[in-house]
């Protein structure tokens, strides 16, 4: 095939990666990507029906479905994903950023907090959670946190991209938790660290099978960084600070007790809209 229209190529693309990979969203998968191989907006695609992909175009766009239809996270192909009112860099080396994640931003606007406060995001990886903050609350100092070189530099092109090189008001350090964070204390403390089983069969059947494993696996049937978290944050955590902690939708009891063994108070789990639990907060008690 040397060329072929935008309409058709839109209409048999869609059906392949929809018999490969079974998506729900396998017509957008391929307006997204063929509108990257044209370099052009999607809005091109349905004012140009008949427009003719061939030579580098079309060998780039038929590379692209193919990844797609491996698999591959269609956030990954791109190289970005929206989250909160802002576009991220993303690539392999960082969890995809979800819409779940924003419902752990928005408990932390509304909670009564005084103006100028300290805050960590604990595996920043992207950035995501750290950049909405600091948009949001211009007077709050955020930190954000990973151990991994290779999210810390996605997390400060990131930075770098909404902020720009010289301003951005995002102190980022490279620690394991709070290994390198021994003279800081915080307000507020965030994380979505990883809380997946190693044997958990969703690693083998989904998406996630692409993303780093470093940032989904966790020892203890998925709960041994949220303990480790937990028992250092009263270490690092102002008198009455939250802490606020992503995980399973099957873990909320077991996280919850983590949480009151180490005397937090008000210790509640918050679920998204579709009644699944999503991240528990509690506070600190002295």
């Amino acid at each position: 095939m040397s060329e072929v229209r935008i309409d058709k190529y839109i209409f048999d693309s869609s059906n392949l990666i929809a018999e490969k990979i079974n998506s729900d969203s396998a017509r957008l998968d391929a307006e997204l990507l063929i509108a990257k191989a044209l370099k052009k907006s999607r809005g091109f695609l349905y004012s140009y029906p008949e427009y003719k992909l061939k030579g580098t175009s079309l060998k780039l766009a038929n590379h692209l479905i193919s990844q797609r239809c491996k698999g591959l996270p269609i956030a990954y192909i791109l190289g970005k994903k929206e989250f909160w009112n802002f576009e991220l860099y993303i690539d392999d080396s960082v969890l995809i950023p979800r819409p779940e994640t924003e419902l752990l931003v928005e408990f932390v606007l509304q909670l009564d907090l005084p103006k100028k406060i300290n805050v960590v995001d604990l595996g920043t990886g992207s950035g995501a959670i750290a950049l909405a903050l600091a948009l949001e609350r211009k007077e709050w100092s955020i930190t954000a946190v990973d151990f991994y070189d290779d999210a810390l530099r996605v997390a400060r092109k990131n930075f770098y991209k909404i902020f720009g090189k010289k301003s951005f008001p995002i102190r980022l350090i490279k620690s394991n938790w709070f290994s390198n964070l021994k003279d800081y204390s915080f307000d507020v403390i965030v994380s979505n660290p990883p809380y997946i089983n190693k044997t958990d069969h969703h690693l083998k059947n989904s998406e996630i099978f692409f993303e780093p494993k470093s940032a989904l696996i966790s020892t203890s049937n998925g709960l041994g960084d949220i303990l480790s978290i937990v028992e250092q944050s009263r270490t690092h955590l102002k008198n009455k600070g939250y802490l606020i902690i992503e995980h399973g939708y099957d873990q909320s009891e077991e996280v919850s007790e983590i949480f009151i063994s180490n005397n937090f108070l008000d210790v509640n789990c918050y679920k998204d809209l579709n009644g699944i639990p999503r991240f528990t907060a509690g506070i600190k008690k002295d």
